[in-house]
C-alpha cells in the first residue's frame, strides 16, 4: 500500500505529460497549414545563419545581411524553377506519341479482356462509361476539397521569406527567451544544446543537398546511356524526391519509365530504367545517404521508420520530408535532458560496443 502511495505523484506526472502531448499533437494537426511553414522557415534559418553571420562580421547591418541571404536563396530557387519549367514545356512534344501509344494500349487491353473474359465491345463501352462517370463525380469533390485545404497552406508558404527574415532578425531575442524559459538549467548547457541543434540541422540539410547532387548525376547518367529524352530533368527530379526517405527514388522512376514506354519501341528500355533506378536506390539507401547524412543524424533505422510513419499520418507528404530533421532535433533535446536521456539513447544509432558494455553491467 505504501508503495502505491509513493508512486501516485509519478503516475500523475506521467498522466499530465501524456495529456499535454496529446493536446500538442492535436493542435499541430489542426494548425498544420501554419505550423509546417514555420518549421520550414526555422530549418532554412539555421542554414542561412552562417551566411548572415559572415556578412555581419564584414560590417553589413543585420537586416541588410538577412535580405542578401534570402535574395541569394530565392535566386537559386528561381533558376531551378525556370530550368524545370523549360524542361516541362519540352515534354509537350510527347503528347502526340502519348495519344498514339494510348490508342494502341487501349486496343491491347480491349483484346485481352475480350479473349480472356468474354467481354464484347458493347459491354466494354458501357462499363467504361459507368466508371468514367463515377470518376468524374468523385473528382469534382476531391478537387474542391484539395483546393480548399491547400489554399491556406500555400498562402502561409508564400510568407516563408518573411518568417525567415524575422527568425534571423530576432535570433538573439529568441535565444534569450529560451534562457528565461529554462532558467533552472545552466546557460552553458543551454548554449551547448542550441549549438548542437544548429549543427545537426545545418549538417543534415547540407548533406542532403550533396546526396541530391550525387543521385541526380547517377540518375541522369543512367537515363542518358539508355537514350531517354530529357534525361537531366528526370534524373534530378527523381533525386529531389530523396527528400522522401526510402521510397523517393522509386516514385521518381515512374515518369522516365512511362516516357521509355512511350518513346521506345522495346519494353526493355523501361525495364532498364527501372533496374538502373533500383540499383541507385539501393546505393543511396545503403551507402550514399548513411555515409554522407548518417553521421550527421545519428538515428537508428527503427526510430527513423516510426518517425516517418507518425509524421506522415500527422502532416502527409510534408511530414515525410520533415520527419528526420525533427526527430534529430528531438534526440538532441532528449540527450541534453537528464530525465529523457534514455529516450535519446533509444532514438540514437548507438555503438554496438557501448550497448554490450551496458548490457554486461
Amino acid at each position: 500500500m505504501r508503495y502505491i502511495k509513493n508512486n501516485i505523484p509519478s503516475v500523475q506526472n506521467a498522466a499530465y505529460s501524456l495529456i499535454i502531448l496529446v493536446i500538442v499533437i492535436f493542435a499541430m494537426s489542426i494548425l498544420k497549414d501554419v505550423v509546417i511553414p514555420f518549421i520550414i522557415a526555422g530549418l532554412i534559418s539555421f542554414l542561412l545563419f552562417p551566411v548572415c553571420q559572415f556578412l555581419e562580421n564584414h560590417k553589413i547591418p543585420r537586416p541588410i545581411a538577412i535580405l542578401i541571404s534570402i535574395f541569394l536563396t530565392l535566386s537559386i530557387l528561381t533558376l531551378i524553377g525556370y530550368f524545370s519549367y523549360t524542361q516541362i514545356i519540352q515534354l509537350e512534344s510527347l503528347l502526340p506519341q502519348i495519344e498514339e501509344k494510348g490508342i494502341v494500349w487501349i486496343a491491347d487491353i480491349e483484346r485481352f479482356l475480350r479473349h480472356n473474359f468474354n467481354f464484347n465491345q458493347t459491354q466494354l463501352i458501357a462499363e467504361s462509361k459507368k466508371y468514367l462517370t463515377e470518376i468524374l463525380k468523385n473528382s469534382t469533390t476531391i478537387i474542391g476539397q484539395t483546393l480548399s485545404t491547400t489554399s491556406g497552406f500555400l498562402i502561409n508558404l508564400s510568407l516563408l521569406p518573411l518568417y525567415i527574415f524575422l527568425f534571423l532578425l530576432y535570433r538573439d531575442f529568441l535565444v534569450t527567451f529560451v534562457y528565461l524559459l529554462m532558467r533552472k538549467s545552466s546557460k552553458h548547457a543551454i548554449s551547448q544544446t542550441i549549438n548542437k541543434i544548429n549543427g545537426v540541422v545545418r549538417n543534415y540539410i547540407v548533406g542532403l543537398l550533396l546526396v541530391i547532387l550525387i543521385i541526380g548525376i547517377l540518375n541522369t547518367s543512367s537515363l542518358y546511356l539508355l537514350g531517354i529524352e530529357n534525361a537531366l530533368f528526370f534524373g534530378f527530379f527523381a533525386s529531389f524526391l530523396v527528400l522522401i526517405p526510402y521510397i523517393g527514388i522509386a516514385i521518381g522512376s515512374a515518369l522516365p519509365i512511362i516516357v521509355a514506354l512511350i518513346t521506345k519501341d522495346s519494353y526493355w528500355y523501361a525495364v532498364g530504367v527501372g533496374a538502373s533506378f533500383g540499383v541507385i536506390q539501393f546505393l543511396e539507401g545503403n551507402f550514399i545517404t548513411p555515409y554522407i547524412v548518417g553521421n550527421k543524424v545519428s538515428i537508428n533505422s527503427l526510430a527513423a521508420i516510426i518517425s516517418l510513419l507518425l509524421f506522415a499520418n500527422l502532416w502527409g507528404i510534408s511530414g515525410l520530408v520533415l520527419a528526420l530533421p525533427l526527430t534529430a532535433i528531438i534526440k538532441v533535446v532528449f540527450d541534453s535532458t537528464d530525465s529523457l536521456k534514455a529516450w535519446g539513447f533509444l532514438l540514437g544509432d548507438a555503438d554496438h560496443e557501448e550497448v554490450k558494455k551496458n548490457f554486461q553491467r
